[in-house]
């Protein structure tokens, strides 16, 4: 059975950073690419940023490129987003995404 556990959220100031984590099991980690999806309220799906599954390639959304870094760890079958500049528009629930199978997200709040 997939499992993806997201943590890491929280509440920070504009301009503030979190780091985002995401623990995998229940499949080979290393073979699979990954992404991470947020969802603001009232608002539907957003891709935020996709990784290869060795890691050597990446992609991000337009409105985080520059501030948002995904990587991952194979060894520990980790997922991660450093985000960094947070923005108040970047308020969402945030998911790593397999294969449109999602944990159950992570908060992310980002107000003064």
């Amino acid at each position: 059975e997939v499992q993806l556990v997201e943590s890491g959220g929280g509440l920070v100031q504009p301009g503030g950073s979190l780091r985002l984590s995401c623990a995998a099991s229940g499949f080979t980690f290393s073979n699979s690419a990954m992404r991470w999806v947020r969802q603001a309220p009232g608002k539907g799906l957003e891709w935020v940023s996709s990784i290869s599954s060795g890691g050597a390639a990446t992609n991000y959304a337009t409105s985080v490129k520059g501030r948002f870094t995904i990587s991952r760890d194979n060894a520990k079958n980790m997922l991660y987003l450093q985000m960094n500049s947070l923005k108040p528009e970047d308020t969402a629930v945030y998911y790593c995404d397999k294969n449109n199978l999602r944990g159950q997200g992570t908060q992310v709040t980002v107000s003064s």
